[in-house]
């Protein structure tokens, strides 16, 4: 078949339908089966039934946990938006020194495993912490003033985790917004201030509210910081209800856990529609046409420095701050709060019994082989599915739905969803690594598109029309053509994927079994279990190759000039 050739879905096309469908659509049906039937003893489905829906609307902790799930996930949004919306103005309308650094930092922290960094901000912001005794010694008080283990702790600890990537996606609209509306506000006599509540505010609105829902709704489906905080503090929310079904109940049961999951997924949707929405209607603010259009920058004058200043002091809470205390406690043999004894007792100690553990360098392993297996899936099928949609091959549609279905998948649902379906299958694979690559790639389907598809736009038709006219094959033109333009944005894709993986303990910590443990799941026991100094000697160690990730990322986007 020749390129440009569409009169009926290609084999290539059919191929990757088929394989998209067996991997999103077994996950949907046992996990609407698992809530709608009885589970046996020996993990069988029993018989039809509505109770677990019924358990949910009778029980008097369902609205509470909700409650508590909305307070957080709108608390957290708002922190990580304020955050990152001041750092994305500053980086990108104004003339403020060194503020293309904090691209590095930001992309630097995606390595940072949640548990590492949640860990972090425990020890500062804990009885014994810093911030607790230097607020003790100035009010005389003899108790902690500040309690982490609080709703208070857990959005003040998820905003900061999600305020990298909001400043990153907040970084494309200001980048994208034309400063002319500026400066016209300020030859009509606006102050800087002004300009910034009157026009810019209102001009970047639909990727603002777009960007605060998609924060609102990854806190919402949130498990790690719920799970070490909120479990603690009796703040419960509904991921942590759905893995408290599964591993805290027995026998464990999958009903609830199913129904939970089925109610948390369901308002997943329903935002992801808002925010869709709210992107069809973008077009009413736009502002970068092809006449005069260029985006300008702010002269700061002597306040650029207090700018830079600003993004500095965001740079040492986001990054080194966290980091630092982790490193101060990974060179101690035990932890009782921070004293001048500490300097006494430093050693690496807990780096050489790091180094000669068996148990870490085989999660290591294990966590490489996953990350990269999984990544790579995504390069593979998101690749040629972005190319297909670009082009609209028939059948096109269709693969877009399926690459994008998995959005609506909280990752601890996804987590039940595949438990049952690997249970249910005639052959053993739950528990073993490949059941991780299979839920990951499915879970990572999403970003892998989202790159692969804004580069594939950009390659024009003549290309692959001239490939036609000397004869090529659609497959030649994709192999030899477009596969290698598209290449710098896949290997960014797939470092991207590959710090995606190796953060988050939602989905290893349901499906990872004794011979297939990950470093995100060793960390989460390990805090779990007390052993914080061993926890921070791994957590030192696995950061800085994913830090060195990070900047192979970084330095990949700056000379390819893609954003992330």
């Amino acid at each position: 078949m020749k390129a440009g050739s569409q009169d009926h879905i290609s084999p290539w096309t059919f191929s990757l339908m088929a394989i998209l469908i067996c991997l999103v659509v077994p996950p949907i049906f046992y996990l609407l089966k698992t809530s709608l039937y009885t589970t046996e003893a020996d993990g069988s489905f029993g018989v039809f039934t509505f109770e677990n829906y019924t358990a949910l609307l009778e029980g008097g902790h369902t609205l509470e946990d909700l409650a508590n799930s909305l307070i957080f996930a709108f608390g957290s949004a708002v922190i990580a938006i304020s955050g990152g919306l001041l750092q994305a103005w500053i980086v990108e309308r104004t003339d403020a020194p060194l503020r293309n650094y904090i691209f590095l930092v930001s992309i630097v922290s995606l390595g940072i495993p949640h548990v590492l960094y949640t860990g972090a901000w425990l020890l500062i912001l804990g009885r014994n912490g810093p911030l607790n005794l230097l607020l003790m010694n100035i009010t005389g008080s003899s108790q902690p003033i500040f309690d982490v283990y609080s709703m208070t702790g857990m959005i003040l600890i998820e905003g900061m985790l999600w305020m990298p990537l909001a400043f990153l996606l907040m970084g494309s609209v200001f980048r994208n917004m034309d400063g002319a509306f500026e400066d016209a506000a300020m030859m009509s006599g606006a102050n800087l201030l002004q300009t910034m509540r009157r026009v810019t505010l209102p001009l970047a609105a639909p990727g603002l509210l777009a960007l605060f829902l998609l924060i609102f709704i990854r806190a919402f489906e949130a498990f790690d910081i719920p799970a070490l905080i909120g479990s603690v503090g009796d703040v419960m929310v509904l991921s942590t209800q759905i893995f408290a079904s599964i591993r805290k109940e027995l026998p464990s049961n999958f009903g609830q856990a199913g129904s939970f999951s089925m109610v948390l997924m369901c308002i997943v949707v329903f935002l992801l529609c808002v925010q869709r929405r709210i992107l069809s209607r973008g077009e009413r603010f736009q502002t970068v046409t092809g006449k005069g259009y260029r985006p300008r920058v702010k002269q700061l004058g002597r306040w650029r420095y207090f700018a830079t200043g600003l993004l500095g002091l965001m740079t040492i809470l986001l990054l080194v701050l966290p980091l630092g205390m982790i490193a101060l406690i990974s060179l101690v043999p035990f932890y009782d709060g921070l004293s001048e004894t500490m300097l006494s007792r430093i050693s690496v100690s807990n780096y050489v019994l790091a180094a000669n553990n068996p148990h870490f360098r085989k999660a290591v392993f294990n966590t490489l082989l996953y990350a990269f297996g999984t990544s790579t899936f995504v390069a593979l099928m998101t690749t040629g599915s972005a190319w297909m949609s670009a082009r609209r091959m028939r059948g096109s549609l269709f693969l877009e739905q399926l690459t994008s279905a998995p959005l609506a998948f909280p990752a601890i649902v996804l987590g039940v969803a595949f438990m049952q379906t690997f249970l249910n299958m005639p052959f053993a694979i739950y528990g073993t690594l490949i059941s991780l690559v299979i839920a990951s790639t499915v879970q990572y389907l999403p970003y892998g598109m989202r790159f692969s598809h804004s580069a594939a736009m950009q390659i024009h038709r003549e290309l692959e029309e001239a490939a036609a006219s000397a004869g090529a094959t659609r497959f030649q033109t994709f192999r030899r053509i477009v596969l290698p333009l598209l290449m710098p944005v896949v290997l960014m894709s797939w470092l991207f994927v590959v710090l995606l993986c190796v953060r988050g303990v939602a989905l290893p910590i349901l499906l990872a079994g004794p011979n297939s443990q990950v470093v995100s799941v060793m960390l989460y026991d390990l805090w779990v279990n007390g052993q914080v100094n061993e926890l921070a000697a791994f957590g030192i160690i696995w950061s800085a190759i994913m830090i060195g990730v990070g900047c192979c990322l970084y330095v990949l986007s700056r000379r390819t000039g893609v954003t992330i």
